[in-house]
């Protein structure tokens, strides 16, 4: 959860770098949060508008959460954009945040933490 939080807290930085499990227990919270309210919302009428607040409200973290997390791998946050080519592009996009952090600082800055914040 504090890795959550933390990604929340830097809203709309998309400078510097993002660990792996920074960005992957960020997109695992709030996957399961998308879907608890999804299921809500296919239930009750009134948790669809949670659930377009939530999504609209948390794309700017998400997308700078990713950027950050690019930076990592030594990779422009522009190569976000290749998730918009159809079949592939996700699939390309998910190897590319899934790939190990460059050891040392890169060009994006020193590497990050890997400790949860406290």
């Amino acid at each position: 959860m504090n890795w959550y939080l933390a990604v929340l807290k830097k809203y709309a930085e998309f400078s510097g770098r993002a660990s792996r499990s920074e960005f992957w227990m960020f997109f695992l919270i709030h996957f399961i949060i998308l879907v608890v309210l999804a299921i809500l919302a296919a239930r009750f009428s009134f948790f669809n508008l949670i659930y377009l607040v939530y999504a609209l409200g948390t794309l700017v973290p998400y997308l700078a959460a990713a950027a950050r997390r690019l930076h990592d791998t030594d990779k422009s946050g522009w190569f976000l954009l290749i998730g918009l080519i159809p079949l592939v592009g996700g699939i390309i996009l998910i190897i590319l945040l899934a790939l190990p952090g460059s050891d040392g600082d890169n060009r994006y800055g020193s590497p990050p933490p890997t400790a949860p914040p406290g």
